[in-house]
């Protein structure tokens, strides 16, 4: 993920904000935010080299925490755009997120996803995630109460 990713990175965002059921920011950050706040060796696209380098979805992972003993601990986000759903780019990324984490040490990559979004739970699930448990009212979002899975996937190679 690059500059050049910027435009269409932050689009596929505001796609998954609008769905209601993917974050709980109401608006995309700006490129200088999200590139501060994430890992650049951790940062991927899934690119249609058949369509001109379209931008069909990204993947990326800021740290926990800056404390020591949390330097192998990743929170990530994955996003697809609307058109490619169900073409497998999700797996694609994820994969490629746990390749680049486990080759840095990287021993745990989780995140917190809503109940209701059944597709990124299984996705998750399909790649090694598990369930740790729920948080339930964890926030208000548009007005509601919203609970959060807390999902993890364990590297079994970084010891």
């Amino acid at each position: 993920m690059t500059d050049e990713h910027a435009p269409a990175v932050l689009d596929i965002y505001r796609h998954g904000i609008a769905t209601g059921d993917a974050t709980f920011e109401t608006e995309p950050p700006t490129w200088a935010r999200f590139t501060a706040t994430r890992l650049p060796g951790h940062r991927w696209v899934a690119v249609d080299h058949t369509a001109a380098g379209r931008v069909l979805g990204w993947v990326a992972c800021t740290p926990v925490s800056d404390r020591c003993v949390y330097a192998g601990v990743v929170e990530h986000s994955v996003y697809v755009h609307p058109d490619a759903r169900g073409r497998g780019v999700g797996r694609l990324l994820l994969h490629r997120l746990i390749d680049s984490t486990e080759q840095a040490g990287i021993w745990t990559i989780q995140s917190g996803v809503f109940p209701e979004n059944t597709a990124s739970l299984a996705l998750h699930h399909s790649c090694g995630f598990r369930t740790i448990g729920v948080r339930e009212r964890l926030g208000r979002h548009h007005d509601r109460w919203r609970d959060v899975v807390l999902i993890e996937r364990r590297s079994p190679t970084v010891t």
